[in-house]
């Protein structure tokens, strides 16, 4: 039995390291949002997250995520200041665009919850524009209960699911 584990561990190792090699189908093909080097950065350099211009920067130092209460989108004020983290990194950095995501915890009705994410990502959205961020460079999706972080039936679950979430990405936006 412990020989089973240890070769289960191993091939789950093995097929996680084959799947976080964004550039195995070549240049550019790093998915959703990459740039021409596959990783999201314009240019073809592989950037990381020490370099303050790079998605990677955005997500990890400015926070691509607010968080919202239950059946609200009003803006938090920990919510206004990650965005507005994220407009000084938009205000920087002209060449990215932004998808806003909704989203919503799983409670209420698929359709209250979509409309619920859409208000989200539009409160998100407003806010950027408001801080001077074009609005030709965002655009807004709502996702409302079918993509959640954390799979619950907890109040701790729940909050991290009420959540409008911006996507860095490299070049214009597409519909």
């Amino acid at each position: 039995m412990r020989g089973f584990k240890v070769g289960l561990t191993i091939l789950c190792v093995a097929g996680l390291a084959a799947c976080s090699n964004p550039g195995r189908f070549g240049p550019g093909a790093g998915g959703p949002g990459a740039g021409a080097d596959g990783f999201g950065a314009p240019g073809g350099v592989a950037q990381g997250a020490l370099d303050p211009s790079s998605p990677a920067y955005f997500q990890e130092s400015v926070g691509d995520r607010v968080l919202f209460a239950v059946d609200q989108s009003t803006l938090s004020d920990a919510a206004r200041q990650t965005l507005a983290q994220q407009a000084a990194w938009l205000a920087r950095n002209p060449e990215y665009t932004a998808i806003i995501e909704g989203h919503a915890d799983e409670q209420g009705t698929r359709e209250y919850n979509l409309a619920l994410g859409a208000r989200r990502a539009a409160s998100a959205r407003d806010f950027l524009v408001a801080q001077g961020i074009a609005s030709s460079r965002l655009r807004t999706v709502t996702y409302g209960k079918e993509r959640p972080i954390e799979v619950c039936s907890t109040e701790s679950c729940y909050t991290q699911n009420r959540r409008a979430v911006t996507v860095i990405a490299a070049g214009g936006l597409t519909s």
